[in-house]
């Protein structure tokens, strides 16, 4: 698969729990959970099913990102370390090192300062479900 997004983690889905209109869809990548919230009839049309390969899409920005313990509602938080910081005139594109892979968040010059992201700090990325798409071979 071949898309523009920038974050793509391959992994097995290990569970489907169906709504009525939407449902939730969690693919385990490398031991960690990333949970999307997909439409049903998507679900159908891509048969995702526990134990099935799944792809789980992330827009960069769809990607927040934080310093320090935070407490949030959003069910994708990974924990990890900055490794670089491309300097953008208005957004810049953090790269953060978790368990899933590298996640790669756009966010403004501003946010990057407030934080003091650079290289070595921590930080995580935070996704919120309905910004995970989920994509298969």
């Amino acid at each position: 698969m071949k898309i523009s997004a920038r974050n793509q983690f391959a992994g097995k889905v290990t569970a489907v729990k169906e709504g009525a209109v939407n449902g939730i869809v969690t693919i385990d990548v490398k031991g960690t959970p990333v949970t999307a919230t997909i439409s049903m009839s998507a679900i159908k049309e891509l048969g995702l099913a526990e134990g099935k390969d799944a792809v789980a899409v992330i827009k960069a920005t769809e990607v927040m990102v934080g310093a320090g313990s935070l407490q949030l509602s959003a069910r994708n938080q990974f924990a990890g370390k900055v490794v670089s910081v491309e300097k953008g005139a208005v957004n810049d594109i953090v790269k953060i090192d978790t368990a899933i892979g590298t996640v790669t968040a756009t966010i403004t010059d501003g946010s990057v300062q407030n934080l003091g992201l650079e290289a070595g700090k921590d930080a995580v990325a935070v996704v919120k479900a309905t910004s995970v798409m989920v994509g298969i071979e």
